[in-house]
């Protein structure tokens, strides 16, 4: 489920214009060279770059092959397509670099999260129904040096999230003005997720500050408590960038992030429970905001899952919740 929730909000990290396609995608994954295959989910964001070209921002949920349980994020997929059928029908081909992170397993019951890097090709056909309705096939070939290869195969429906002006892809988004956010702080509550065996579970707390400094270019600073369960005990500060665009005359701005985590595990010293070890990872998040309520248009309702990527196999995945209040 929590993987579903990032399916669903993974097109916050998209191309900061208006006018773009979101798709959710299921399907299989085949180990190439291996009969070794597994479920494969997605989520993508499509935006036009004129009549042949696209741009996209994908999540890919490889699924359980043996020994291997890897998701990651193709951050940018350039897409050369034609347009068929009245522009009905689109047949596109691309290719990008595919940033993963695989869970393995090691010996005496442990397990390791391994990152790299790869490469990623596709082939897709959209289908535009002329409801903003879209109906995709695709096919993803991951490549990578110090991982397996797959070919995962998966079919979805996407959404055309601005009406066009006839049937087909949007080509050229209308860009925009205003900043998404100008202050907020925000008081969260959720869950963390440890990206091990068992996936041991704890409540989540955090408190953030937002302000926007360009249209399309946000910023924060925020104090997170990942709570305490058998493999950690750990907190610190975050600060991260944030790409941003609203839609629905501002009541829904959508995000994606990614920054610095100085943090102190006290579970990751030689002796738990007694001192801690510091240390600065990675994080890369998704957020999603309501807000300009009638009854109160400072008043905002935010989601944002965070992925914290640390180099001693303690990789989490934090769901929170929170009220904040804009000024």
């Amino acid at each position: 489920m929590r993987r579903f929730l990032v399916l669903i909000l993974i097109l916050v990290s998209v191309s900061p214009a208006s006018g773009g396609e979101l798709f959710v995608f299921y399907g299989s994954t085949n180990e190439a060279g291996r009969q070794y295959d597994s479920f494969a989910y997605q989520v993508e964001y499509r935006e036009g770059m004129g009549e042949n070209g696209a741009v996209t921002v994908s999540y890919l949920n490889e699924g359980h092959v043996p020994n291997h349980h890897r998701d990651g994020l193709a951050p940018f997929t350039l897409w050369g397509r034609v347009n068929l059928l009245e522009r009905r029908l689109s047949l596109a081909v691309g290719a990008g670099p595919y940033l993963y992170a695989d869970t393995t397993q090691m010996p005496l019951g442990l397990s390791s999260n391994k990152h790299g890097l790869g490469g990623l090709l596709g082939a897709s056909a959209t289908w535009y129904l002329g409801s903003r309705l879209l109906f995709q096939t695709r096919v993803n070939w991951v490549m990578t040096r110090d991982s397996i290869d797959t070919v995962t195969a998966v079919a979805g429906i996407g959404y055309q999230l601005d009406t066009p002006a006839t049937v087909g892809p949007l080509a050229k988004p209308p860009s925009q003005l205003e900043r998404v956010t100008n202050n907020e702080l925000t008081l969260f509550i959720g869950q963390t997720i440890v990206n091990n065996p068992g996936n041991p579970k704890s409540i989540a707390s955090c408190v953030e500050y937002r302000r926007g400094l360009f249209p399309y270019l946000d910023v924060s600073a925020a104090w997170l408590n990942e709570g305490d369960n058998e493999l950690i005990r750990r907190n610190g500060a975050i600060t991260q960038l944030w790409l941003v665009r609203n839609f629905l005359s501002d009541h829904l701005a959508l995000g994606g992030g990614f920054g610095a985590y100085l943090a102190v595990d006290k579970r990751g010293g030689p002796h738990p429970d007694e001192g801690g070890s510091a240390f600065a990872s990675g994080i890369m998040s998704v957020t999603a905001s309501l807000r300009s309520f009638s009854f109160n248009p400072d008043l905002a309702v935010r989601f944002v899952m965070n992925r914290i990527v640390t180099n001693y196999s303690k990789d989490t995945d934090i769901f929170l919740f929170g009220l904040g209040y804009r000024f």
